[in-house]
């Protein structure tokens, strides 16, 4: 992780703290789902709270969306489904991540999802599931915990070795 100076002056003196840079997160629709309320109000609280997000738009491909992780050089992305489709596109789209060494991005998701169908998404490399009605401030309070552990370069990524998922 990369680090920028911020240099603040209080009565003549310097004083000057290290701050990780925002993360970049991408916010993607998966599929035929038309509706994109849920992904665009995420999209604006993780950009409120400082972060580089891209917005993919709808109707993507897990092809599409990766390609878009890659060149965008993305640390998280965002899965949204409301249509049913998650119990394929989300763990497919985990996988091209593997596939395409972005093993190291860590891959959240929300929409309609039944708890009885989490358990694969997890194994399949999510680190967090969202319903209707999660806050802006647990979205946040996820983001922020996984930049904590990327400055501590603890590996979480949805490809990674490690069993560590959000409200676990």
């Amino acid at each position: 992780m990369t680090y920028s100076r911020v240099a603040i002056h209080f009565n003549e003196r310097l004083c000057v703290w290290v701050m990780p840079k925002p993360l970049r997160i991408v916010i993607a629709k998966p599929g035929l789902d038309g509706h994109d309320r849920g992904a665009k109000v995420v999209a604006r609280c993780l950009r409120d709270a400082g972060h580089e997000v891209i917005y993919t738009g709808l109707r993507r491909t897990p092809e599409q969306i990766v390609r878009t992780v890659m060149d965008e050089d993305a640390d998280l992305l965002g899965l949204s489904s409301l249509s049913g489709a998650h119990g394929h596109l989300f763990p497919r789209t985990c996988q091209l991540l593997a596939e395409a060494d972005l093993t190291h991005v860590v891959v959240f998701g929300g929409g309609i999802i039944p708890e009885e169908d989490r358990q694969s998404l997890f194994d399949a490399g999510m680190r967090a599931i969202f319903g209707p009605g999660t806050t802006s401030e647990e979205i946040n309070s996820f983001v922020d915990e996984v930049s904590s552990r990327l400055q501590q370069e603890e590996s979480i990524g949805s490809g990674e070795e490690n069993d560590w998922r959000w409200g676990a």
